[in-house]
């Protein structure tokens, strides 16, 4: 019960124990009938009371699950938007690697025509040297 009920509740209480003399104001209740209105006063305020704080609860788990729901929402973009970027980083990651890989088998193509030229040059040298060694 809240202050109001607790409240409304003694002050029946104490009206009731006054005695059985009619009320001044209105001379034809008595004091029993005095406090049993008061009592049914303090109950339908702690209906009303229960009422309005149901009802605010009611309003309270709306709102959270509504903002539960949005931020689900939010999550899940989120998520959506980072496997995107990934998936975008993983395609420039292969086609850098595949352009790297073009370039280091041009190099070594590049690197293998020139060492088969030396090869070649250096060959052609010692045929030569042995072909004037021969002549001699």
């Amino acid at each position: 019960m809240n202050k109001t009920a607790i409240t409304a509740l003694m002050f029946a209480v104490a009206v009731a124990a006054t005695g059985c003399k009619k009320a001044d104001h209105d001379p034809s209740t008595g004091p029993a009938q005095e406090a049993g209105k008061a009592i049914d006063n303090t109950a339908a305020a702690a209906a009303a009371n229960t009422r309005e704080a149901a009802s605010a609860v009611g309003n309270a788990t709306e709102r959270a699950a509504e903002n539960t729901a949005a931020a689900a929402d939010r999550a899940g973009d989120k998520m959506e938007n980072a496997a995107d970027r990934a998936n975008q980083n993983m395609k420039e990651a292969g086609a850098e690697v595949r352009q790297e890989s073009r370039e280091a088998a041009a190099d070594a193509k590049a690197g293998a025509a020139h060492v088969t030229n030396k090869a070649g040059q250096g060959l052609e040298r010692a045929g030569e040297k042995m072909q004037d060694a021969s002549r001699k």
